[in-house]
């Protein structure tokens, strides 16, 4: 990639980032405006020529059916599988021995899928479900570290028409036994344990005790991964290899032809107070706009070897570990562990032995490797990466530079992508193709009509923050939240009636790219100016001693709100007063006057959703003395 500055008043947006003709010339999608503008214009045959690219038992009679909005049904009248897509159809040519999945555990072990192996592993659990009494539209509960079986297991269901409700296996006693509740499972799915950090996570132990407190599950079956010894109830608990050892688990397994609006999963997302949300995705449009998203923003060649370092707990990897790769018939990579473990070049040599050529990873792993230095991933060769991408939050500009010359090489463009549970897939993200600005989602993926807004739903004019909105619907939208409708209406349309409300606050710039900053509550405002604490955030991270900060805003009597930050400090470098009115003076002369922070706290840690985002309201809540609400999602 070729660097070149622009004008520009904001130093964020003072590089951009061009694309070698070698990448644009091996892109799926060489123009840009042309398609969007024409997905915009036509959206019902834009996605329509999308899905004729995949199989369907019956096709759809309508594209979009809008008649009862937000409720809105996509593909109304055909009927599929996402599993016909993903694995079904593969079968039937060369990628039959391809490998689907490779999979290293963090002790050091390395399994091997082959889409035919791949199939017959979910062919013998399904029949294994059904055998526990799963039929089609019951809700079962995967509580599993990062192991093949976690994918296999949400493809069994999915075969059979079962949904799946995953929850993500560093979930606390209380989070396992709330979801299990609302989804009324009969059938939970876990292991004896996994390994993090060389530790051993004692998932049995929290799953028995989730049990205790919801009687409705029957059936838990445990997959053997750490082999320590487990309580297993006689008529409750089986071993996953001895069921998949039994005559039950049959190899073959009919596809249960799905209405591409019948549930494909709930996934559970928390808010700040309340019950967690059961967001509803559906086989169709999800498959669709999944398939779709990683085909044109990942360039997925068959060649590929693809990392996308999520957990499937999560909706990136329901998304793009689990049902988009295969259904693009990539070869995925999957790893157990930490990126750390045992050293911080664990990520860099797997890269190097497995011929990784696409890592997607959230900005918070990248501050995280970064801290240890150049010399980590340099012992390496990273020669075979072309793409690199990143998810979760917006990355801070000095990120992104040491991932895109440190990691990459300087060749290997950045998609930088925003979406959320709620979206499926990727809503505003480059292409190969995009000239790229560092902590810039950019452009709007196609048939994604998004603005930014103020309070009267009016559009803002460019380097104004606001409300960022989706004005149109999108094929992988969820449809509901599960068994709460209302919720649903009044959480995502209820302030600007026909646009999708995503939380978050952006800006525009003049050339159209979206600069997302972060949720609505995570905005200050001070003496009558909003800052987002991303950008106070990256002021601090540009400063060569800090590794990862987050700022707060409390109440100030003269100020309205003063900013307060935490800051953890690169290896090496000691915390002091004056290195604190450092940063201070740092943040002045980045931001101006305005943005420096009253307080600055240096830590070992920041409290952290297990995705990898700051909980910035538990640090507010935690130096207010408050109550610290839901902390499912803490990471532990």
């Amino acid at each position: 990639m070729t660097n070149k500055p622009v004008g520009s008043n904001n130093q964020m947006e003072s590089d951009v980032y061009y694309p070698s003709p070698e990448v644009v010339a091996a892109a799926h999608v060489k123009e840009y405006e042309t398609l969007y503008k024409r997905s915009l214009e036509d959206p019902e045959g834009f996605w329509g020529e999308r899905a004729e690219e995949l199989e369907w038992f019956q096709k759809w009679d309508k594209v979009l059916d809008d008649s009862d909005a937000p409720f809105f049904k996509w593909f109304v009248g055909g009927k599929t599988n996402i599993v016909h897509n993903a694995i079904d159809r593969h079968l039937k040519t060369y990628r039959k021995n391809k490998l689907a999945l490779i999979w290293a555990g963090e002790p050091g072990d390395v399994r091997t899928f082959s889409y035919f192996a791949l199939n017959r592993n979910v062919s013998k659990f399904a029949n294994v479900l059904k055998s526990m009494g799963v039929k089609k539209g019951d809700i079962v509960t995967i509580y599993l570290p990062r192991l093949p079986e976690q994918v296999i297991a949400m493809l069994a269901c999915a075969k059979i028409g079962a949904a799946h409700s995953v929850v993500y296996g560093g979930f606390s006693v209380e989070a396992l036994a709330e979801r299990i509740e609302d989804a009324q499972s009969r059938v939970l799915i876990t292991a004896d344990g996994g390994w993090l950090r060389g530790k051993i996570v004692h998932l049995k132990d929290i799953a028995d005790e989730a049990m205790a407190r919801q009687p409705t599950v029957e059936t838990c079956i445990v997959v053997r991964r750490t082999g320590q010894e487990i309580y297993m109830e006689a008529g409750r608990d089986y071993w996953y290899d001895d069921l998949m050892s039994l005559p039950i688990a049959s190899p073959i397994c009919e596809t249960e032809p799905m209405d591409a609006e019948d549930m494909l999963f709930i996934l559970y997302t928390s808010g700040t107070t309340g019950r967690p949300k059961g967001v509803v995705h559906t086989h169709g449009g999800y498959m669709v706009y999944t398939y779709t998203t990683l085909k044109y923003v990942f360039d997925i060649k068959d060649e590929d070897r693809w990392w996308c370092a999520a957990d499937p707990g999560w909706i990136t990897g329901h998304s793009y570990i689990v049902y988009s790769p295969l259904i693009n018939g990539a070869t995925s990579f999957m790893y157990e562990g930490a990126p750390t473990h045992p050293y911080p070049n664990r990520w860099w040599q797997m890269i190097e032995k497995y011929g990784i050529t696409i890592l997607y990873t959230a900005p918070t792993a990248i501050r995280g490797l970064m801290r240890f230095g150049d010399a980590w991933p340099n012992r390496h060769n990273l020669g075979s990466l072309r793409l690199l991408g990143t998810v979760g939050e917006p990355i801070n500009p000095e990120a992104w530079k040491w991932y895109h010359t440190v990691i990459g090489k300087e060749r290997c463009p950045i998609m930088d992508t925003w979406w959320q549970t709620e979206t499926g897939g990727f809503m505003i993200t480059p292409l190969p193709i995009t000239p790229l600005k560092p902590g810039s989602a950019t452009r709007p993926f196609f048939g994604i009509d998004v603005d930014v807004v103020n309070d009267d739903g009016q559009p803002v004019p460019p380097g104004e923050e606001g409300y960022l909105v989706v004005k149109t619907p999108w094929p992988g939208m969820l449809r509901t939240i599960y068994k709460d409708p209302d919720r649903y209406r009044e959480q995502y349309w209820s302030k600007f009636g026909t646009m999708y409300q995503t939380g978050d606050s952006a800006r525009k710039d003049e050339d159209g790219y979206v600069w997302v900053i972060g949720r609505m509550d995570d905005v200050i405002k001070v003496s009558g100016y909003r800052l987002g604490t991303a950008e106070v955030e990256s002021a601090l991270v540009s400063h060569p001693d800090v590794s990862e900060a987050a700022a707060i805003g409390l109440p100030h009597e003269l100020k309205g709100n003063a900013i307060h930050a935490y800051v953890i400090l690169r290896a090496g470098v000691e915390g002091s007063e004056k290195l604190a009115e450092t940063l201070r003076q740092h943040v002045a002369h980045e931001m101006g006057p305005i943005a420096k922070p009253e307080t600055i706290t240096f830590v070992d840690g920041l409290p952290k959703t297990r995705s990898g985002k700051i909980m910035r309201r538990l640090l507010k809540a935690r130096a207010l003395g408050l109550p610290e609400g839901d902390t499912s999602t803490l990471e532990q």
